[in-house]
């Protein structure tokens, strides 16, 4: 190569340089792949879990203008991680296989518990539904309805998607059908309990029947068939505010909405327990004395159950807004039902 003044020289027009060889160096063979771009892209699958941005080349072309070269394009930024929240919600690759860590599996291997609450969102929801059905006690067996079939509502949905699955239209559907064959059991039969108990057998026998038509695997179909009864046990259950006596169900609503707000206070844990059921206790007792202390009381104790359950295991916010609004009032039912009927 002869020498040439500075700028002169274009490389693009020498033809080692074309075919991929620079000055010094021997061409062993033919590059069938000298006319593609000068980076290669990989599209099979990797233990990457983030998409990454393509590797810049390694270098700049020779610019035949002795101006100086523009600035390089900084390169994009990287995806944001798993740690602020804005991205999914798995740990790094491993070169062990194991790519995909959820935060629950996390938490367990570093000993951490893997409970969520559903915190003071949820909790005022529970304490507003709770109300309404309190003050629907006092209107009539009506207005009752009404406030009842939103909380049996979300107890069939919030129960599906607690254990994992979604969508299941045909469960959910069935859990709030049996609930209102409840409620309309209790009203043709002057709110007597014996509707809910033959309501609920119907609905398992239902259920089970179903669930055999199913060409799903054993297994599924046995999970399956469990959700589907649970739901609709539950369901059916807060029909009891329906069943109760008026007096009771203010006292049970009242009591189940002080003691989920005090249960979300940012206090630990067996103290906020302690407080919760104080504070329904006490709610009981502003509205009937010593006898709504202890209906107030028991269904503390049941609807911090059900708060618990719908905690398990990093639930999503819909589990929470569904499945922990409705749970604590849902649970408190049978015991506002029972403790009524006992202390009257």
């Amino acid at each position: 190569m002869t020498n040439q003044p500075y700028g002169a020289y274009d490389p693009y027009q020498d033809p080692q340089r074309a075919q991929g060889v620079w000055p010094g160096q021997q061409q062993a063979y033919e590059d069938p792949y000298a006319d593609q771009q000068y980076t290669q892209q990989w599209q099979g699958q990797t233990w990457e879990t983030q998409t990454q941005p393509p590797v810049a080349a390694a270098y700049a072309p020779v610019s035949p203008d002795p101006a100086p070269a523009p600035d390089p394009v900084p390169a994009p930024a990287p995806a944001a991680s798993a740690a602020d929240g804005s991205g999914p919600e798995y740990g790094p690759a491993t070169l062990g296989g194991n790519a995909r860590v959820t935060d629950a599996q996390r938490a367990r291997a570093e000993g951490r518990s893997p409970i969520i609450e559903p915190g003071m969102q949820p909790a005022l929801l529970t304490a507003l539904l709770g109300l309404l059905l309190a003050g629907g006690a006092e209107l009539g067996t009506y207005a009752l309805l009404v406030p009842l079939v939103v909380l049996q509502g979300l107890t069939a949905a919030g129960w599906f998607r607690l254990n994992g699955m979604w969508p299941a239209r045909q469960g959910i559907a069935l859990g709030f059908l049996g609930a209102l064959a409840a409620d309309a059991a209790l009203l043709l039969s002057d709110r007597s309990p014996a509707a809910i108990l033959g309501t609920l057998g119907v609905w398992v026998l239902l259920s089970l029947v179903l669930q055999l038509r199913s060409h799903a695997d054993p297994d599924e179909r046995m999970y399956g068939l469990t959700a589907t009864v649970v739901a609709a046990a539950l369901a059916i259950a807060a029909g009891g505010y329906l069943a109760a006596d008026a007096a009771a169900v203010t006292v049970g609503a009242v009591a189940v909405a002080a003691g989920v707000v005090a249960r979300a206070l940012p206090l630990p844990t067996p103290v906020s327990v302690v407080v919760a059921v104080a504070a329904a206790a006490g709610a009981g007792f502003g509205v009937d004395g010593s006898a709504g202390a202890l209906v107030g009381a028991g269904a503390a104790v049941c609807a911090l159950i059900g708060h618990r359950v719908a905690s398990y295991d990093y639930p999503s916010r819909f589990v929470h807004f569904t499945a922990g609004v409705a749970l604590p009032l849902a649970a408190a039912a049978p015991a506002v039902h029972v403790l009524a009927r006992v202390l009257s």
